[in-house]
């Protein structure tokens, strides 16, 4: 028995199915996990010394690689002056007042510890600020694991979608419609058989929770005429998307201005850290100015506040040429899978690789994707290396610090993974 799988059964005896998030498990791919050990720049090391040119970059946070000298450096500093205390610190304004530069938007920013709690808080301010319950959210859009927000489409559009997990009543899944992602008409559906009702649209405005599905032109300018219509407030579930696919997200690369916004990932420059906010007049509802309560011991932390503020000082002062080379790198990827013969979507420095004919535009045409095809180029990936999502349904993270000769070895490695793929029952 190999140590990873020795790390594996000892942790399944304590932990439910050895991992504490479930793709971890490799279970779609019929592999198991990597332990890791350590790593650096793009590369990831398990506990039996094989090392990996990274992909999953802990699933986006990594934009500037592992253990940036520079953002290390804070951590371990601020970490000598305590771990946490309990009340304010200066560097908690510094951190929303870079967010809020880059996102104007952004007029008042709260943090909190996860993109669960960041996307769960933003929703509870559209419907304390509008007064209404019902909310929109796409199929195949994922906004963390609170129990209004884990739902997928039931048996249509307009009526209410039915639980995507044991645990959530009904009840309360019942005030979330579903509609389908880059389909206005199916979002106009919803408000006009719910009038004056819906509280909010939330929106993933790059799909990346389905592989990677970019919104179709004028998707999103679509969905902010429909909210400014309807009275319902517009919000960018940007935490995979924020200060990746552009320095002030997918906001800023797409022209479109959400109401409230929710940033996580990059923003914790690798710790537990993720931010909401929006205008000023709706984040006035949240305690202590407001009716709509939201609180966390561990918000604002000190020593996630300095990684996040490295992270994002770096990203601005360097921003010119950092988002044209993670642009350039993201291309270069994209390029080697279209050569291999398979449709690859792509934005910024994010992409998805899709074993069908086509790419998909919406959830049901992802679903439809060879899972079987997909976890051999997986498993091929692995042998040659290269550590990419173990899911169809996942996207690739390209870094600052991926290097020339590893985005080499990648695009042959995907060649011949392409070819493993194949050879076993074509695509």
């Amino acid at each position: 028995m190999s140590e990873n799988q020795q790390y594996f059964e000892r942790a399944k005896r304590i932990i439910p199915g050895g991992v504490n998030s479930p793709v971890r498990a490799f279970r779609a791919v019929g592999r198991t996990p990597r332990f890791i050990r350590e790593a650096k720049g793009d590369t990831i090391t398990d506990v039996e010394g094989k090392s990996y040119t990274d992909y999953v970059m802990s699933w986006g946070p990594l934009v500037l690689g592992h253990a940036r000298e520079e953002v290390v450096r804070a951590v371990t500093d601020a970490a000598a002056r305590g771990l946490s205390y309990g009340a304010p610190t200066g560097r908690e304004t510094e951190l929303a007042e870079e967010i809020g530069a880059a996102c104007p938007h952004m007029e008042l920013v709260r943090l909190v510890n996860s993109g669960t709690e960041a996307t769960m808080s933003a929703v509870r301010v559209a419907r304390g600020y509008t007064r209404r319950e019902k909310i929109v959210k796409f199929a195949g859009n994922y906004h963390g694991h609170s129990d209004g927000l884990l739902v997928k489409a039931g048996s249509g559009c307009l009526t209410g979608a039915v639980p995507d997990s044991l645990g959530v009543p009904r009840g309360y899944a019942a005030e979330t419609l579903v509609a389908q992602y880059n389909d206005l008409a199916s979002v106009r559906e919803l408000f006009e058989a719910n009038r004056g009702e819906i509280a909010c649209v939330i929106v993933e405005p790059v799909a990346a929770n389905m592989g990677v599905v970019p919104p179709e032109e004028g998707f999103l300018q679509g969905l902010r005429a429909l909210c400014d219509q309807s009275g319902a407030l517009l919000i960018f579930d940007e935490v995979i998307t924020g200060f990746r696919v552009a320095y002030g997200g997918a906001a800023e690369r797409y022209g479109v201005t959400p109401d409230l916004a929710a940033y996580g990932k990059i923003v914790g420059g690798g710790m537990p850290l993720a931010a909401y906010g929006g205008r000023r007049e709706i984040m006035s509802v949240v305690a202590p100015l407001g009716g709509v309560y939201q609180a966390g011991t561990l918000s604002g932390n000190p020593v996630a506040t300095a990684a996040g503020l490295a992270t994002l000082r770096i990203l601005r002062e360097e921003r010119e040429t950092i988002y044209p080379a993670l642009e350039k790198k993201g291309a270069y990827l994209e390029a080697a899978f279209r050569a291999a013969g398979v449709p690859a979507t792509r934005v910024g420095s994010i992409l998805t690789p899709f074993f069908a004919a086509r790419a998909p535009k919406n959830y049901a045409e992802a679903c439809a994707c060879d899972t079987a095809a997909f976890a051999r180029y997986f498993g091929a990936m692995l042998d040659a290396g290269q550590y990419v999502a173990p899911s169809q349904f996942e996207a690739m993270f390209v870094s600052v610090v991926h290097t020339g000769q590893h985005l080499q070895e990648t695009a042959s490695a995907i060649a011949a993974a392409v070819r493993a793929a194949r050879e076993a029952a074509p695509i």
